[in-house]
């Protein structure tokens, strides 16, 4: 059985009470991360490449490796669904990676439209309510995975949570630059919460480890594609030194422990 009500913890309620902590952290990016106006600047902030950097290092140093382990865990698995991902453990990934460009495409779409109709640049509200359900979804999965971090060790717990801050980070500064006011008056508010949410659930059911590699498989790919996003486009003149750095400094730090 994938989902099941909660038994007593075996962690330590040090640790449990830590990932709380870290996880109201992780709401508090949201929520605060536009007053950071250094970041809102063309060439893009050294700071914002950096830190997109340092999360697509910790997928490929520490979460490809883990999603290697999560395929055996997986194969050892019965059910018509786990043998569907018996030996694609990475089309989650993909399907992450695609299921994020598909959004990203779709707000272009909707901003482009509306500067030509009605010169806003900015989405209509239906692709707006979308993302914001997406990405709801998206961080709630990582609030759950913040509280299964701590099961692996508080450095584990800890290198996830500052990935995470930094990819949020990241990720504030694209959806505010297509939802513009929306974001910041609602949709902000609403991932925050999704974050709050996801620890509540992880709290209150559990799942097997293949169902957890399953999950962060599809948060892997989410994750590369929000971050090339934001890098790659040439009007956002990024700062590729930066974001080596983050990416290099980030890779020693996770090697050395």
């Amino acid at each position: 059985m994938v989902f099941a009500v909660a038994e007593p913890s075996v962690s330590s309620p040090t640790a449990v009470i830590l990932s709380a902590i870290l996880a109201v952290c992780l709401a508090l990016v949201h929520l605060f991360s536009g007053n950071m106006r250094f970041l809102d600047r063309t060439p893009r902030s050294r700071w914002l490449s950096a830190a997109g950097g340092v999360s697509v290092a910790y997928i490929f140093v520490h979460v490809f490796p883990e999603l290697n382990q999560g395929q055996q865990v997986i194969e050892e698995r019965e059910g018509y669904l786990i043998e569907f991902f018996e030996h694609h453990v990475y089309l989650v990934a993909l399907l992450g990676f695609g299921v994020f460009y598909g959004l990203e495409r779709l707000a272009k779409r909707s901003r482009q439209q509306n500067e030509q109709e009605n010169q806003k640049d900015t989405t209509d509200a239906g692709v707006f309510w979308l993302h914001m359900a997406s990405f709801s979804i998206y961080n709630a999965l990582i609030g759950y995975l913040l509280l299964h971090r701590e099961e692996r060790g508080i450095w584990d717990l800890l290198l996830f949570f500052v990935a995470m801050a930094l990819h949020f980070v990241v990720n504030d500064d694209g959806l505010r630059e297509n939802h513009k006011g929306d974001y910041n008056r609602i949709g902000r508010w609403i991932l925050a919460a999704a974050i709050i949410a996801g620890w509540v659930i992880g709290r209150a059911t559990e799942i097997s480890e293949a169902a957890i590699a399953v999950i962060f498989a599809f948060i892997a790919g989410g994750i590369i594609l929000n971050v090339v996003k934001e890098e790659l486009p040439e009007e956002r003149e990024s700062r590729f030194w930066a974001f080596a750095l983050g990416a290099a400094v980030y890779s020693a730090l996770m090697v050395a422990i």
